[in-house]
């Protein structure tokens, strides 16, 4: 049974762009648009820019280098640095798992995206993509205003679970084929009033290390919330460590009651960390204070697109070199298994079918990835790309995510600019030189 409203939802702007979505890549592709001369509308359900990096308290950047260089360049360059001006406990020349300021990264997006030109309207949800026969005509979102209707020439998704895309019709996968099982979630947090001498010079948190308390944690059998041994931590601040911890199962970003009980779950994981850690590293956390947890939940896998082309493990095998790619990617293909899994005996062998790369290499990130194969004025950027399920965990990452961003901004304006406004039918060619002038790196 439906609701039929009873007045029509008044149009509050018409751009030649929006970007659905303020996360990294939606900030790089509302910049890049704006900058292209595009007139540009990003919108976003946070009252901040950043995404993960910044409501959802991610601690550290994945690696912005492919071991020899800096690989992501151009916008996701731009924003990195900026970053780690404000960090005096950053070396200059840092490039891989370099830690975040979320307060910092905030600002340098509110300038990127503001100082492009772009317009950003905060605290708004799109809910409706109004599309016919494969072109969408108005976006209706809601916010303190009530119900707005938003129209564009060329619309960009980066909604991080394609949104826009699915509501407009677009095919997609989501998670696992048969189970539709999806990566494990984390609820990012912060503990401040940490020693620094005693964490810095004590046992490694890190899963990686055998003698971490995080397993004197889960041997207690005090803390049932905490699940595994998923522990990432980085100084982000004095006496202030971010935690990328912590592992909830089954939490589906597409729907409001998975994800508003997995934030009341991870919030009571954030405090049985700091408890935990109280007890069992005393030295460094006795007297530590769980400042924040963070406003979003860390979805690692959700919708994926079905695009024009679809990148799978063997294009991460081949190192793969594509004429119309827009970026590389150097990421391993990282997969949070669940319990359920490994209780099961399906033991998680993508590391030994995938090993992470060498220095120097890298695979590459077609166009055809961002083009949802049955709309003609959508493209879709970050973790939602078209790709199968295994690669798509290397292409999630933030320093992907800004460069694929930045491409698809880019790839709006020109699109809008063309009369035709079809995203399949653009040049890539010319989109390639126009990228390069603006500093991204690809074969």
């Amino acid at each position: 049974m439906g609701y039929q409203l009873q007045e029509p939802i008044p149009c509050a702007g018409s751009y030649d762009v929006i970007v659905a979505g303020g996360g990294p890549a939606g900030c790089a592709a509302a910049a890049a648009a704006a900058r292209s001369g595009a007139k540009t509308l990003l919108v976003e359900s946070a009252g901040a820019l950043g995404g993960m990096g910044t409501s959802g308290l991610v601690p550290a950047w994945c690696p912005f280098s492919d071991q020899e260089t800096i690989l992501y360049r151009g916008i996701a360059q731009e924003v990195f640095e900026a970053c780690k001006k404000g960090m005096p406990h950053v070396k200059p020349d840092a490039l891989d798992w370099v830690p975040i300021d979320p307060e910092r990264l905030k600002t340098v997006y509110d300038d990127l995206v503001a100082g492009s030109g772009a317009e950003i309207l905060f605290n708004t949800f799109i809910g409706r993509a109004e599309a016919k026969g494969g072109t969408v005509e108005a976006l209706v979102a809601a916010n303190k205003a009530g119900l707005s209707a938003y129209t564009a020439k060329v619309y960009v998704d980066c909604t991080g679970d394609a949104d826009l895309a699915a509501w407009a019709g677009a095919q997609f996968h989501k998670g696992d084929g048969k189970t539709g099982e999806v990566q494990m979630s984390t609820h990012c947090f912060i503990l401040s009033n940490v020693d620094d001498y005693a964490y810095w010079t004590g046992p490694s948190l890190h899963t990686s290390n055998p003698g971490s308390p995080i397993y004197k944690i889960l041997a207690s059998g005090k803390y049932p919330e905490i699940i595994d041994a998923h522990m990432c931590n980085n100084t982000i601040g004095p006496g202030t460590v971010g935690f990328n911890a912590g592992h909830l199962v089954d939490v589906d970003g597409t729907d409001p009651k998975s994800t508003s009980e997995a934030l009341m779950k991870g919030r009571k994981i954030a405090r049985a960390m700091r408890d935990g850690l109280a007890e069992f590293d005393p030295a460094a956390f006795g007297n530590a204070f769980l400042v924040e947890t963070g406003a979003l939940m860390g979805i690692r896998e959700s919708r994926r697109i079905v695009g024009d082309y679809t990148l799978t493990e063997d294009d991460y095998l081949a190192k793969a070199v594509f004429p119309d790619e827009v970026c590389r990617c150097s990421y391993y293909i990282d997969i949070h298994r669940s319990p359920k899994d490994k209780k099961e005996g399906k033991t998680d062998d993508t590391l030994k079918k995938y090993p992470p790369y060498g220095k120097g290499e890298s695979f590459g990130v077609p166009y055809r990835c961002l083009t949802p194969k049955s709309l003609k004025n959508v493209l879709v950027a970050g973790r939602s790309i078209s790709c199968t399920r295994a690669l798509q965990g290397s292409t999630r990452v933030m320093p992907v995510c800004l460069a694929v961003g930045q491409a698809a901004g880019t790839a709006a304006a020109m699109a809008a600019g063309s009369g035709t406004v079809d995203v399949h039918r653009l040049d890539t060619k010319l989109l390639r030189e126009k990228l390069r002038k603006a500093g991204a790196y690809f074969r």
